[in-house]
């Protein structure tokens, strides 16, 4: 199994649309606006989460159960930046929409930026043959409240290949998470 470069990724997101929309530069300014970085990278590809964010809260008193999600306990909002409160988490998603190959394994690490604010950036890794828009987890680790930029860098992918097609893809199995649009809660 070998790391991706930055050519593989041109040449996969070009042919095959395994990251669309797809930026083969390395942005961090827009109209003179200096941005927390996204696009390609030496070894990795630099996502944007969306303007849509769902922000937990314990005001309804729910309790978190992975297998009895209940609505009540967060907030939707749609804004070009999300406040965390202290030590609390949201959710959100990437505005690029993924088609992983199936010789391919896709890690998911928070970006340096934000991780020196406190802010860590949680995501499973995207199997082979998964594909859809990458739910983010943001965790605000601080006493403080924290801010999340919309169209901004969040957090790198990084592209594993290996030598083999793997038997069974995520594809195969029937994941419960393929072809995920939007901000998408647990499932079971």
């Amino acid at each position: 199994m070998s790391i991706k470069s930055d050519r593989w990724i041109r040449r996969m997101a070009e042919e095959t649309g395994m990251i669309e929309p797809f930026e083969s530069g390395q942005v961090r300014e827009e109209n003179g606006r200096k941005l927390i970085s996204y696009g390609t990278s030496s070894y990795g590809y630099d996502v944007r989460c969306s303007d849509e964010f769902k922000i937990f809260t314990n005001i309804n008193s729910a309790v978190i159960d992975p297998k009895s999600f209940d609505a009540a306990s967060f907030v939707d909002i749609k804004s070009d930046v999300c406040i965390i409160p202290p030590n609390s988490f949201a959710l959100a998603r990437t505005i690029e929409y993924f088609r992983i190959p199936r010789s391919v394994l896709t890690i998911c690490l928070g970006k340096s930026t934000y991780a020196r604010c406190g802010i860590i950036v949680n995501v499973t890794p995207l199997e082979p043959e998964w594909e859809g828009h990458v739910t983010l987890e943001f965790s605000n680790t601080t006493p403080l409240p924290a801010r999340i930029h919309a169209n901004e860098g969040v957090a790198q992918m990084l592209f594993f290949e290996s030598d083999e097609v793997c038997e069974t893809s995520y594809k195969d199995r029937g994941g419960k998470y393929q072809g995920q649009t939007g901000v998408t809660l647990p499932k079971t």
